[in-house]
């Protein structure tokens, strides 16, 4: 699939209309040891889409070389799996202890494949966080009414201030994370480094926040049965899984970050040998990747039993990425 993530920008003026930044707090510290800024389980309930963008031209390249960013994106994007994820709620959290210095709320949660954003709202309902000593965290695409600071509050690291949402300049619900050292945005992972280097020094995440947020050759967001062919919006939304009458059992996975050349494989395998596989190599460096294969309904109907689908991925002639799901179907009717 082709890379469907547009490469927005996203540069300092995200709060365009609000003052982009306050005095920074009587306390002074050297730099701060950031929490994980958001509620969820990384390669569970979440994963990271992209990093900073450490290229200075045109290109794009994330703080290991490799192209998990796009173009002048200045923080990391931290994504939910679905939209029912973001309804059920997923608590964005403060970074580390500070003051809450400015905020927005009243965009919509709609994704721009749908409607465009307000011209200057990018970043969407917002908090930024001044934690002394020149450094700020700004948290964007909160959920619109979930904000539970107002500006003045202290706030304490892993504090609850917002929600995940889908507003401003996005397509799937995800937390963007922006970290400023005296205005200039700079990449967690790596903020002693300069653009145009790989070299990670001196990453600001605390030991187990780092330990949670450990560099992946790519992840697989998704997987599961559907009852006919999905694509990114159906998985998004949910798909209808597939029961006794369904003309079709489909098994899906979508991958994140995968690499030119990158071979994937989904295969569904069911009682009484029913099985089918579909192959795929990735093309170019992809932000997200869907591969599905399908079973039609056996004349008799589905036989009851265990479906297992299984969803891979080889890179330079080695797995990568492995992972099986299953459902059960009981007799057909």
């Amino acid at each position: 699939m082709m890379r469907s993530l547009a490469p927005f920008s996203f540069r300092v003026a995200i709060l365009a209309s609000l003052p982009l930044f306050a005095t920074p707090a009587a306390a002074q510290i050297a730099r701060p040891s950031l929490e994980s800024p958001i509620a969820c389980v990384v390669g569970r309930t979440c994963e990271i889409q992209n990093y900073v963008d450490r290229d200075p031209g045109p290109g794009a390249r994330d703080y290991r070389c490799a192209a998990r960013t796009y173009d002048a994106h200045n923080g990391v994007d931290i994504r939910l799996p679905d939209l029912a994820a973001m309804t059920r709620g997923v608590a964005v959290l403060a970074a580390a202890p500070g003051r809450v210095v400015r905020l927005r709320d009243g965009e919509p949660d709609r994704s721009v494949r749908d409607a465009p954003f307000a011209p200057g709202r990018d970043c969407g309902n917002a908090v930024a966080i001044d934690h002394g000593g020149g450094w700020e965290t700004m948290s964007c695409h909160l959920k619109r009414g979930s904000l539970k600071v107002k500006v003045g509050d202290q706030v304490k690291a892993g504090q609850p201030i917002a929600a995940v949402g889908l507003s401003g300049n996005t397509e799937y619900p995800h937390l963007h994370l922006t970290v400023f050292r005296n205005r200039v945005a700079v990449d967690p992972f790596a903020p002693d480094s300069g653009r145009g280097t790989c070299a990670a020094s001196g990453a600001l995440w605390s030991p187990a926040a780092g330990g949670a947020l450990t560099y992946k050759a790519g992840a697989v967001l998704n997987t599961g049965f559907a009852d006919g062919p999905v694509d990114f919006r159906k998985i998004d939304a949910g798909v209808t899984r597939p029961g006794p009458p369904s003309k079709a059992i489909v098994a899906y996975a979508r991958a994140i970050n995968l690499e030119a050349g990158d071979q994937t494989r989904v295969t569904l395998t069911g009682p009484q040998g029913l099985t089918k596989a579909n192959n795929g190599i990735v093309p170019r460096a992809q932000a997200q990747n869907l591969l599905f294969t399908g079973l039609p309904r056996p004349v008799n109907g589905w036989p009851a039993g265990r479906y297992v689908g299984r969803f891979q991925v080889t890179r330079a002639g080695r797995t990568v990425l492995d992972q099986r799901f299953e459902m059960a179907l009981p007799a057909s009717r």
